[in-house]
């Protein structure tokens, strides 16, 4: 059986959100984003092209790629794509690269419909600030945590636990298999939900990580404020750096302040305090 998929790039920025919507209205399991550019896999051809018309409702200028492709030879060329990364003392791996990394400073991804392999800018902002954040004994929560890559590293970088929470059904197994790489099931615990309603019920955490876009940490942000120890952290990464003055003007506006960001390519990543601290 052979896939169709979807490479589509839209005409500007602000159009992300619309155009990602439209791809799930018109039946995507799953997007990948890629930069700004967005892919969506189909096992029947015509929902593929039902797809295209949707995205081009919403943004007529994308730029829209449709490739069908064999899912086992695309499988090896892909898996032949992903490379280690080194970000600032982790070590983000496949697998069957991991060889013999030290597993005290290693994460051991699978590559899956979840997002965050270490791949993409904006797990690496969110895994950077990350390492200067999390102190031994934490408790800390991963909301729209996807392969579980950063619930991974708060727990190597020494927390006691960590609620890795993801809406998406398709990312869940994906995450757990992760976590169970990397010999963690005892500290990180995998939850199918909506973090927005999940979160008060596991306060007070001392770490909030969400790589989620803006206008949904936006909605977020008045949640984990109550749900946070007089102490607590937030690092948020899912930004567009051409988002940043409008996201911080209103951020601040609801009390927090940013103490350090990193940006990388079109994607920006912050660590947030309340004001009051």
């Amino acid at each position: 059986m052979n896939y169709t998929r979807l490479v589509v790039t839209p005409s500007d920025a602000t159009r992300r959100e619309a155009v990602s919507a439209a791809l799930f209205v018109a039946g995507a399991e799953g997007v990948l984003e890629e930069g700004i550019t967005l892919v969506s896999v189909f096992g029947d051809p015509s929902v593929a092209t039902l797809a295209e018309q949707e995205v081009r409702s919403v943004d007529h200028a994308a730029l829209v790629e449709s490739v069908v492709f064999d899912p086992g030879d695309y499988d090896a060329e892909w898996r032949a794509s992903v490379k280690p990364r080194q970000v600032g003392r982790l070590l983000v791996t496949p697998p069957w690269l991991a060889g013999a990394s030290d597993p005290a400073t290693t994460l051991v991804i699978e590559p899956g419909t979840g997002f965050g392999t270490g791949e993409h800018e904006t797990t690496r902002g969110a895994l950077f600030l990350l390492q200067d954040v999390v102190h031994a004994g934490d408790v800390v929560a991963d909301l729209g945590c996807g392969s579980a890559v950063l619930a991974i590293a708060a727990a190597k970088l020494g927390a006691a636990r960590v609620a890795a929470i993801e809406l998406d059904g398709e990312a869940i197994s994906n995450a757990e298999e992760n976590v169970a790489h990397n010999g963690l099931t005892d500290r990180i615990t995998v939850i199918e939900g909506d973090a927005g309603a999940l979160l008060p019920l596991l306060a007070p955490v001392r770490v909030v990580v969400a790589n989620i876009i803006s206008s949904v940490l936006v909605e977020l942000l008045p949640i984990v404020a109550p749900s946070l120890t007089p102490d607590g952290v937030v690092v948020i990464g899912g930004v567009l750096v051409v988002e940043r003055e409008a996201f911080i003007g209103v951020i601040a506006a609801d009390g927090w302040r940013v103490v350090r960001e990193y940006a990388e390519g079109e994607w920006w990543a912050a660590e947030l305090h309340r004001a009051d601290r």
